[in-house]
């Protein structure tokens, strides 16, 4: 079985996204991920919008401040990126956003036929079935529960430098509309300006993307 795997926060830059299949660690981050037990590069990638949009929430131990997530009742439509994968690597990816070894293999039937499936109590182990290409499913995952309640928090430099070389990657964005996109979510929002986030990514990015590693927002 194949599935799109659509990414909306760091992993829309594929050589973060390479560390869950492959191991490693990404630039700026605290965690060396193991990989998938099928470590090939991902079959396919596409950009993509889903409805909805995305929020900062939470405290990462792996960058330090707030990650997104994914509500597909806001308003707008969220940009991401759909990476082509087998079931099993799927199921090795959930494992891994949720800091658990990889090696369990995912029964996906619920949402394959409601939309949503609950794996678990944590951050990322809600599924949602958001489309489907060429076939495929498209799938993401999120928290069980929307923005209204979620402890909003502000990201670090270092995770919104990752999303915007994302969307620049996937989308063909320039640094301006990625700014003023990520500027413009909420947890985001009020803790950092566009021109703020568009100086994290035009600044000279040296071998080994060291210039991804920062600190807090601005103050």
């Amino acid at each position: 079985m194949r599935i799109w795997y659509a990414a909306y926060g760091s992993n829309l830059y594929r050589r973060r996204f390479a560390c869950y299949l492959a191991g490693g660690r990404p630039p700026g981050a605290a965690v060396t991920y193991s990989g998938c037990r099928d470590p090939r590069p991902a079959a396919a990638d596409r950009a993509l919008t889903l409805p909805g949009g995305i929020y900062f929430a939470h405290s990462s131990p792996t960058w330090g401040g707030g990650v997104a997530f994914y509500d597909p009742e806001l308003p707008g439509r969220a940009a991401a990126r759909a990476y082509l994968l087998t079931a099993e690597q799927f199921g090795d990816v959930v494992a891994q956003e949720m800091h658990r070894p990889a090696g369990t293999d995912l029964d996906l039937a619920e949402v394959l036929a409601t939309g949503r499936q609950t794996l678990g109590p944590g951050r990322y182990e809600t599924v949602l079935l958001v489309g489907e290409h060429e076939g495929d499913p498209v799938l993401t995952f999120t928290a069980p529960h929307p923005l209204d309640g979620a402890p909003v928090t502000a990201p670090t430099a270092a995770y919104l430098a990752m999303l915007g070389h994302g969307l620049r990657e996937a989308h063909g964005w320039d640094a301006g509309r990625a700014a003023g996109y990520l500027a413009g979510r909420p947890g985001a929002a009020g803790a950092w300006t566009p021109g703020a986030v568009r100086d994290l990514l035009v600044a000279p990015r040296p071998a080994g993307d060291d210039a991804l590693a920062g600190g807090q927002p601005p103050t």
